[in-house]
């Protein structure tokens, strides 16, 4: 029992449940009455409790920590007890946005074709592409830039509340609208140069304002000497 319980307190009381609910009249615990319980394939993984919460923590800062090695076998743990393949996925998905990001975007691409492989294939192969999934990301270079970057445009506009759109960006459907000077001085990009025209594109108040850093990564430098070529010392790239 100490060997399936892995230590834990709560495990073990699981175990003597476990054991103790088996149709027999006189119950003797034994190394190899427990042994042949286990493996009947029942597990001790309680997807609704602390456990659960546990091992997907641990799964998911090992991938973040870049540390396929134990992404692997935290994957393990979670399938070997029964969790839900989606769920599993759903959340490489949100990592491979939050915590890898422009810094290799194809990280997101193939979580989310994982996410829906695993919903044609199912168990028990879809543990490979699971494992594909986790490998690759916990080996991808890592940055939390576009999650900084929306965090900080939300605290900027709960500090500012809803600021106007610039009448240059507004729509003009309308007579009226374009009497209101709606759409006017709007330069269209692709009209210039590089496709790129400098014209102000957040409200006033907050021009200049960076929300996004890219991180110091090869594809996000590459980012960061893409925007300083096109916004020279605005944005302080």
């Amino acid at each position: 029992m100490f060997l399936f319980s892995g230590g834990d307190a709560r495990k073990l009381l699981n175990i003597l449940e476990l054991i103790s609910s088996q149709p027999q009249k006189k119950i003797i615990i034994t190394n190899e009455a427990v042994t042949k319980l286990f493996q009947q394939k029942v597990a001790l993984y309680d997807k609704g409790g602390e456990e659960h919460y546990n091992v997907i923590s641990a799964f998911i800062k090992s991938i973040r920590g870049s540390d396929p090695n134990a992404a692997v076998y935290w994957l393990a743990r979670m399938l070997d007890g029964g969790e839900n393949i989606e769920f599993i996925a759903r959340r490489m998905v949100i990592l491979a946005s939050e915590d890898i990001g422009n810094a290799n975007p194809n990280a997101l691409l193939l979580a989310t074709n994982t996410f829906q492989a695993i919903q044609m294939i199912g168990m028990p192969e879809s543990r490979i592409i699971l494992s594909q999934c986790a490998t690759y990301l916990a080996s991808s270079p890592k940055s939390n830039a576009s999650y900084m970057a929306i965090e900080n445009a939300f605290a900027e506009v709960k500090k500012k509340g809803q600021l106007p759109v610039p009448l240059h960006l507004r729509n003009a459907p309308t007579k009226l609208m374009k009497q209101l000077d709606y759409g006017k001085d709007y330069a269209y990009a692709h009209s210039y140069e590089n496709n790129f025209v400098n014209i102000e594109f957040l409200p006033e108040q907050i021009s200049g304002t960076k929300f996004y850093e890219p991180g110091n990564n090869a594809r996000e430098n590459d980012l960061r000497e893409f925007l300083k070529k096109r916004w020279k010392e605005k944005y302080n790239y």
